[in-house]
């Protein structure tokens, strides 16, 4: 236990249950070796040591070639074991790589260069690259069947050299990196209209929501709803443009929220620039925004009745572009997922027809159409569609014309003025209302998501995915496009300040040593935009507002005055236009309505409409009440996106970004068209190339000494133990001990001022790969003692169990036994039986309550009532008395219940047993039980019935069979007469004495003209006798393996350890039949330089070494045998020819015929040998034919062959056998075989255990198994010279194996 506390010091509650939890814990990231195929790549290398306290020992080697890869078998390197092989799932690594996955490691870093690895991975179908931790995406318009749910799987847990580039692998990062670093994340997604931002946005919300884990159903909810949130807003926010088919025209910053645990509780939703201007007007073969033809395609036949909605070729803002359907788009589908989108969210039934309601009004509004009339002011031309309008957005018909058409302006001198309008002005204010309310719906929307997908949870981190429309040059360029490319620009500002400008600095500041980068800071161009002192475009565009208030050309005019003067490298001037130099390009913006789109002021006579409307939900659309006499200019809308692009840069560098490059192949959305002066383009202006420079020039990682160490001070034995920080150096000596530790190059890594550096991001992935290692090994430790405590609490509850049942186990059928004894009153006498410690009183001993065997069989055949359980059941007879017959004992089945008495009968017919009740016998019918004082096994039950006798029973469990019925009669009332005699009514109402005598001379009791004779018994006032004590078990060791060594504390021997087993061979000598053992006791092992036998010349024996050798093995004359003493073996080789030890053979001397196929056929005079010795009579043998079993009988032990002359002199032959044999006078001619054993081993049989050594010297059977000897028995068959035979060879053999000679 002390082990196990000091392991779980580096553990916190979550870690340890993690751990324990066998053995599917899945760490965030898995930091294995990456499989990517790169000549120049690094990897982790292999872990070379770990010490016991925890340490890894690594190196950073290169990439074995494919041939030593191939040649592993692809086996893991930490393990060694069976590799994980998975079903193959967007597996590039499988196939030869197009080009390079990451641009850092191309030969030349020009933009031709970056433009043709990308082209030569486009055109195979391969659209992601890295520039280190930047993604680069080229939009394939097509699906390639990446996004799957298996390749998705793929990526959980991995790092991103493990696999191919993949926006999964960006989500993957950002996740993990967020739990692990407890920082908050953003995923930048940046690049032009078409290139696939919102595609690769909603694939990183795929992937977050699946691997963010959380089993309950509020986490789940909240998935579904951030899910739900990609159709919603792609419905109202998203349209078909030349460039896109689903363009977003609005941008959208989307913070995932996560708890501690990184499963997400909330998300908020920030909006920026909608393009209202495409709700009432489109260039040719464009199309508003999606919801308007999902709407007027899809809608209910209720919304059509009530709402008026028809096709969309009916509505002027849906059909004036000539665009009604587009290839790829079911709008009918896209209709259904929108309105499942918004049950998922929780939008009501009454919000949505509110939303319905609002659709419909903008679409009727579009339809409302101005002529001059005889002034030349505005009058409508179809007043039911007015009236149409005013029904949907709930205010009086005139109330619509009014604000249409009568402006209201509020000049500084105080003075209201209504001014009527002519149609073109009209037409304006009808197409102002129209956005108005489009653009409140869309705020509403998003404003009611947020609300849904409000925290429900504490809130610990956060990863934020900005999808916003990239950077637009069109033919003419306006207001819309100036805010696009001004947030674009403010996007690649943060790019350069983190990923170039931040880098070089930080490098500078950390005195790193590294070669600068040159770059371009657009610092120039947001400020050329943005700022106030000296004026930017946004500032001289308000004021130019202010002066000319009510004129929009004179405010123009003032506008491009003021553009004509300011002094800027990045703005040029032109007629009518102006030209800015972007990041992106030069792009000119016209002069003509762009200050009228700045003000975004909405006319006070259509504020006050919405003020008159009874309809709430245009209440919540327009919440602010018209203030008539408030003349105080509102925010411009470059005042508003000014404020949110800088809110939005605050944020994202508030969290640790990641990046995707998106670009764009060609115009014309063909999936295998690459236009390589449009992508040449954007890898200019979306800085590719300074990218790939850094990259290759800089550091992939760096962190504080504080989190380095904090980090990783696990993978250095100086730095921790068992978990805690040991250090006690300042944290920068910290850093360097574990990189020293880790056997990181000099190269891969500097050391700044505050921050460590790491060169190549594989290094870092082999510092976490150890990491992980680290913990998965202390796991595994700490599994191992959990799982030793278990083994033993086990094992110490299986001990204590043991010790109860012996005491406890039974004690109430041995309660019964003595309850037993008080029933015969002491007046009986007792069979030794009955008194028996091990009897107990067990009841039910034909197992009647059973669900199977042959005791439900007996129930079942009787037909028991299944409610009635038997508390007692046995085998007995009755005594059957019939007309002009003796009497007899016929069997029965006696089954005792709380009810009845059951005397059940079995009778054979046609040759089947049937079973049935011959006699049911209710308890409160039975008066008495009569028996005698013997110890006869007879009574009778006095049932007294006037129909039937009283049966008369033996059974040899009646003690037992009385005292349950004393237990279940009712009221009490059993009567037991103990008497000299047995009563019993012999026929009806008339009752008869059965003697009992004590006569015979027999064990068994029988009956016997009218009498039942028997033998005398144990005293009536006998006890039964002390329980046996069992057989002492010895317990098992607690555990088992290497953690714990078996034994007591320190590692000492089990008592049930043999400490006394000598592993060197030991003599095994044989006696001989009819010979006495001469010692009792197993001699001692001989010593090396002494052998048995007589000393070879020219050596002296010492007296006490022969005296310590038994009598019977050593060489001295035998009186027994009548002939010579064989020659003593010759002497020991020399130390330095050690001869090989032999494998003794059997002589076959009879013939015998396999019978089954594990049986061996053998013949006289074949050589043998045998594999293994069984004390039944049977050997296994091996003979070139194969292997079987054969009689030990058949087969004599044969001397080996002598060594080669050069190295001994050749023994002299043995003499020639006795010509007695087993003693006999007589010679036989040809000997008879003797019969087999009858037992024969099984086919397959495991050969049974050799039998214990005996301690005495006398062992027929010695196999030789624990001695190292193999000293055969002698047969029966041969003479007292085989024997001698046998022992002298059995001796040589020992000589020749002694390896000590």
């Amino acid at each position: 236990m002390l082990f196990i506390s000091r392991l779980l010091w580096g553990f916190s509650g979550a870690q340890l249950c993690k751990f324990l939890t066998p053995p599917n814990f899945r760490p965030s990231l898995s930091h294995q070796k990456s499989k990517r195929t790169s000549a120049t790549a690094l990897e982790p290398g292999r872990i070379q040591g770990y010490s016991q306290r925890g340490a890894f020992t690594m190196a950073i080697t290169r990439r074995r070639d494919k041939t030593a890869k191939a040649q592993d078998g692809g086996k893991g390197a930490a393990s060694g074991g069976k590799p994980n092989i998975k079903k193959a799932a967007f597996d590039t690594t499988k196939k030869k790589e197009i080009g390079v996955s990451d641009l850092t490691l191309i030969s030349k870093v020009t933009p031709e260069a970056i433009n043709d690895n990308l082209k030569k991975r486009f055109e195979a179908g391969e659209i992601y690259t890295y520039i280190g931790h930047v993604l680069v995406s080229v939009n394939p318009f097509r699906d390639l069947g990446i996004y799957t749910e298996q390749v998705l799987d793929g990526y959980k847990g991995k790092n991103r050299l493990e696999m191919p580039p993949h926006v999964f692998a960006v989500a993957e990062s950002a996740y993990y990196n967020m739990n692990a670093y407890k920082e908050n994340q953003c995923v930048i997604i940046s690049g032009e209209s078409g290139a696939g931002k919102t595609e690769a946005a909603k694939r990183l919300m795929q992937y977050i929501a699946s691997v963010s884990g959380g089993g309950n159903s509020s986490i789940q909810e909240t998935k579904d709803m951030v899910l739900a949130t990609n159709p919603l807003l792609e419905s109202f926010g998203n349209a078909k443009t030349l460039r896109n088919n689903n363009s977003s025209r609005f941008g959208k910053y989307l913070q995932l929220q996560f708890n501690a645990q990184g499963e997400p509780v909330g998300a908020d939703i920030t909006n920026y620039l909608l393009e209202k201007t495409r709700v009432t007007g489109q260039i040719v073969n464009e199309r508003n925004f999606h919801i308007f033809y999902q709407f007027t395609k899809g809608a209910s036949q209720t919304y059509r009745t009530n709402l008026g909605i028809q096709t969309p070729d009916t509505y002027l803002y849906t059909s004036r572009s000539k665009c009604l359907d587009v290839e790829g788009i079911d709008d009918l589908a896209e209709y259904q997922d929108t309105l499942n989108a918004m049950k998922t969210i929780g939008l009501t039934q009454p919000e949505q027809d509110e939303i319905f309601r609002m659709l419909a009004a903008v679409l009727w509004i579009g339809n409302i159409q101005f002529q001059e009339d005889k002034d030349g002011y505005a009058q409508v031309t179809d007043q039911s569609v007015v009236d149409f309008v005013a029904y949907l957005l709930e205010v009086d018909p005139q109330e619509v014309i009014k604000a249409i058409t009568i402006r209201i302006l509020t000049p500084r001198s105080g003075e209201i003025i209504e001014s009527l309008a002519n149609p073109s002005q009209a037409l304006a204010t009808r197409d102002g209302l129209a956005k108005a309310i489009y653009n409140s719906l869309f705020d509403w929307i998003v404003e009611r998501i947020n609300r849904s997908l409000k925290a429900r949870g504490t809130t610990a981190h956060s990863i934020g995915i900005l999808d916003i429309y990239g950077f637009e040059i069109f033919e003419k360029n306006s207001f819309e496009q100036l805010c696009i490319n001004y947030v674009n620009e403010k996007l690649q500002q943060i790019f350069i300040q983190l990923t170039l400008k931040a880098e070089q600095e930080e490098y500078a500041r950390e005195q790193i040593q590294w070669t600068p980068i040159k770059y371009f800071d657009n610092k120039i161009v947001c400020d050329l935009i943005e700022s106030v002192r000296p004026p930017g475009v946004f500032s001289v565009m308000k004021d130019a507002t202010k002066t000319a208030n009510a004129d929009p050309a004179a405010c123009d005019r003032t506008f491009m005055t003021a553009i004509n003067s300011m002094s800027n490298p990045h703005l040029t001037p032109r007629q009518g236009n102006f030209i800015i130099k972007h990041y992106a390009g030069d792009v000119s913006y016209s002069v003509d309505g762009i200050t009228d789109k700045n003000k975004d002021q909405l006319l006070k006579g259509i504020l006050n409409l919405f003020g008159r409307s009874s309809n709430k939900f245009v209440h919540d659309l327009f919440p602010h009440e018209v203030d008539q006499d408030n003349r105080k200019q509102p925010p411009s809308a470059g005042d508003k996106i000014k404020t949110s692009a800088n809110e939005l840069v605050s944020t994202l560098m508030k969290a640790q970004p990641s990046y995707i490059r998106t670009i764009k192949p060609n115009e014309n959305k063909s999936w295998s068209e690459y236009n390589v002066p449009n992508v040449m383009h954007q890898i200019k202006y979306l800085g590719l190339q300074e990218n790939v420079r850094i990259r290759r020039a800089g550091f992939a990682y760096r962190q504080t000494f504080d989190k380095f160490v904090e980090r990783f001070y696990l993978l250095s034995p100086q730095t921790s133990y068992a978990g805690d920080y040991t250090w006690t150096g300042d944290s920068k000596s910290g850093a360097k001990q574990i990189l020293k530790d880790t056997s990181i190059p000099a190269e891969e890594f500097q050391m700044g001022v505050t921050k460590a550096f790491i060169k190549a991001p594989e290094t870092l992935f082999a510092l976490e790969h150890m990491r992980d290692r680290y913990w998965h090994n202390m796991a595994i430790r700490i599994q191992r003692v959990w799982r030793a405590f278990l083994r033993i609490r086990i094992e110490a509850a299986t001990r204590i169990q043991r010790v109860w049942r012996k005491k406890r186990i039974g004690a109430e059928f041995l309660l019964l036994r003595e309850r037993g004894h008080k029933v015969l009153q002491g007046r009986k006498e007792r069979r030794r039986f009955s008194l028996l410690g091990s009897r107990r009183f067990m009841g039910d001993y034909l197992g009647v309550n059973a669900s199977a065997g042959q005791g439900s069989r007996i129930r079942n055949a009787a037909n028991l009532p299944s409610n009635e359980q038997a508390i007692f059941s046995c085998r007995g007879e009755l005594l059957e008395t019939k007309f002009g017959r003796s009497s007899k004992l016929s069997p029965r089945i006696l089954v005792l219940t709380r009810a009845k008495f059951y005397i059940i009968a079995q009778h054979l017919v046609n040759k089947q047993v049937q079973v049935a009740i011959e006699r049911a016998v209710p308890l409160g019918a039975i008066k008495f039980v009569s028996v005698s004082t013997c110890r006869d096994d007879w009574f009778s039950l006095g049932i007294s019935s006037p129909q039937e006798a009283d049966p008369l029973l033996t059974c040899v469990l009646k003690t037992e069979l009385f005292t349950h019925m004393q237990s279940v009669m009712p009221g009490g009332g059993f009567t037991l007469k103990i008497s000299d005699a047995i009563e019993y009514a012999k026929k009806p109402n008339k009752m008869q004495l059965v003697k009992v005598i004590k006569d015979s001379t027999m064990r068994e009791d029988f009956y016997k003209s009218g009498a039942v004779h028997t033998t005398q018994g144990e005293p009536p006032n006998s006890v039964s006798r002390p329980l046996p004590k069992g057989k002492p078990i010895p317990a098992k060791p607690f555990t088992k393996g290497r953690l714990i060594k078996p034994g007591g504390p320190g590692g000492r021997p089990s008592k049930h350890t043999n400490t006394t087993r000598n592993t060197k061979p030991v003599a095994q000598p044989t006696q001989s039949y009819g010979t006495p053992s001469v010692a009792r006791n197993v001699p001692p092992a001989p010593q090396p330089a002494q052998s048995y036998g007589t000393p070879a010349a020219g050596r002296s024996v010492p007296q006490a070494a022969t005296a310590n050798i038994p009598m019977h093995t050593r060489n001295t004359s035998s009186v027994s045998s009548g002939r010579s003493v064989p020659p003593p073996p010759p002497p020991a080789p020399p130390a330095t020819a050690k001869a090989a030890p032999t494998q003794p053979q059997y002589k076959v001397l009879y013939e015998f015929a396999g019978q089954s196929e594990n049986e061996i056929t053998i013949r006289p005079g074949d050589m043998v040998t045998v594999q293994k010795k069984e004390t039944n009579g049977w050997w296994l043998v091996k003979t070139p034919a194969g292997e079987g079993w054969a009689p030990s009988a058949y087969l004599e032990e044969v001397a080996p062959p002598p060594p080669p002359p050069t190295i001994r002199p050749t023994p002299p032959p043995p003499p020639p056998p006795a010509a007695k044999t087993n003693g006999a006078n007589g010679v036989r001619g040809k000997p008879t075989p003797p019969a087999p054993p009858a037992k024969r081993p099984a086919a397959g049989r495991k050969p049974a255990p050799p039998p214990a050594p005996r301690d005495s010297g006398m062992s027929l059977n010695a196999s030789g198994t624990d001695s190292g000897r193999s000293t055969p028995t002698p047969s029966l068959a041969g003479g007292l010279a085989e024997a001698l035979r046998a022992r002298q060879s059995a001796m040589q053999k020992g000589k020749d194996d002694d390896d000590d000679w």
